[in-house]
């Protein structure tokens, strides 16, 4: 029986965890702390910092891992394809990749003036004036999920937000780019050898009071996409990037019909978006993924046919309080719901704004587009 090291124990980890484990493997997990899902659903856990790669090389060496993995954190995948490449255990892409991936400076130098890239500048001065035109998004360089964010319409409102990213960036660094005034969608997609296999548009809400932060995803058939220009923008930044196999998952934003590249990384993405595509075409890509990287099976995909047009709402609160799911209403013909947290629980802080505490599944309804 193969035994599969799982970085990280959030929500997302430990679905990828009881996947492996209704598929025979012999599963493995760590993190800095015993304080998600994943370290119960796991076969082994063992607390120690993901990023400590000495510690996870030893963890590795002494329980003779065959593979290493992570879903849903880029913070991880670093450090899981630097290992992997050292210690000859399988893998989708290089470290170098999944670095340049997690680094939104690195990202942007590479595929700088490419289909879909973005405008942007770099600085670790906060009182730096920036020559893109207004407004702007700042975010930390190297920032793992919203943390450290803002949306930036004025040069006076410029510097706090610098330093705001600063502060969340484990290197000090702000990236400046130009706002897309468009609207947001989110792609999962699967490569293999090259070239995208599986695309899949979903519809990306945000709430209105704090840009970027993720609402809902809705998944509908019937809604139109420029997708010459989103597979376009998406295939040259996978060349450029040598994202040769595995999933993908890009946030991208939309105007005049034009694509644009706000995020790509190597890996799924941390809203649960396989078990809405799941519901949508029954196409199972953690079943997929794992088959591809362990068993060096090829994936095929579903052909578009009987679809179900579904909605993943996700319930978010302020963190570092504690959780009350009474004030959350479950819709009208959810299939599936998830809670982070126990009742009475304290939030801890990811994004440190408005944090996901839980999420429903349910079937689309045309009035809510």
């Amino acid at each position: 029986m193969k035994k599969i090291l799982i970085l990280g124990v959030a929500p997302v980890q430990a679905e990828a965890i009881e996947k492996l484990n209704d598929m025979g493997y012999e599963t493995y997990a760590i993190a800095m702390k015993k304080d998600g899902p994943g370290a119960d659903a796991a076969q082994h856990f063992e607390e120690i910092n993901i990023i400590d790669e000495q510690a996870v090389s030893q963890y590795i060496k002494d329980n003779q891992i065959d593979a290493v993995y992570s879903v849903g954190s880029d913070l991880a995948m670093p450090v899981a394809n630097k290992l992997s490449e050292a210690l000859d255990l399988p893998h989708f892409v290089s470290y170098e990749t999944a670095y340049a991936c997690n680094h939104k400076d690195e990202m942007r130098q590479r595929t700088k003036g490419i289909t879909g890239s973005v405008p942007f500048e770099i600085t670790q001065n906060a009182d730096y004036q920036t020559e893109i035109d207004y407004p702007v998004f700042v975010k930390p360089t190297d920032g793992q999920g919203q943390r450290g964010i803002s949306l930036v319409e004025t040069k006076e409102a410029l510097p706090n937000a610098i330093r705001k990213a600063i502060e969340n960036s484990r290197e000090g660094s702000a990236i400046i780019e130009r706002y897309i005034d468009g609207y947001e969608i989110s792609v999962n997609g699967y490569v293999v050898d090259g070239k995208l296999q599986f695309t899949l548009v979903s519809m990306r809400e945000t709430w209105p009071q704090h840009p970027g932060l993720i609402h809902k995803h809705v998944i509908d058939p019937e809604a139109k996409f420029p997708m010459a220009s989103i597979e376009a923008a998406i295939q040259a930044h996978l060349e450029t990037l040598q994202i040769d196999n595995g999933p993908v998952y890009a946030q991208v934003k939309v105007m005049n019909d034009e694509a644009f590249i706000i995020e790509i990384t190597p890996r799924f993405d941390g809203c649960h978006m396989h078990k809405l595509i799941q519901y949508y075409n029954e196409d199972d890509l953690l079943d997929k993924t794992f088959k591809h990287l362990l068993e060096n099976q090829k994936p095929s995909f579903s052909k578009e046919g009987e679809v179900q047009p579904v909605v993943l709402e996700f319930m978010c609160e302020t963190p570092n309080q504690t959780i009350d799911y009474n004030q959350f209403k479950t819709p009208e013909g959810t299939v599936e719901s998830y809670r982070y947290y126990n009742q009475g629980d304290m939030i801890r802080p990811v994004n440190g704004v408005y944090d996901k505490v839980g999420f429903y599944i349910y079937p689309l309804k045309k009035e809510e587009i």
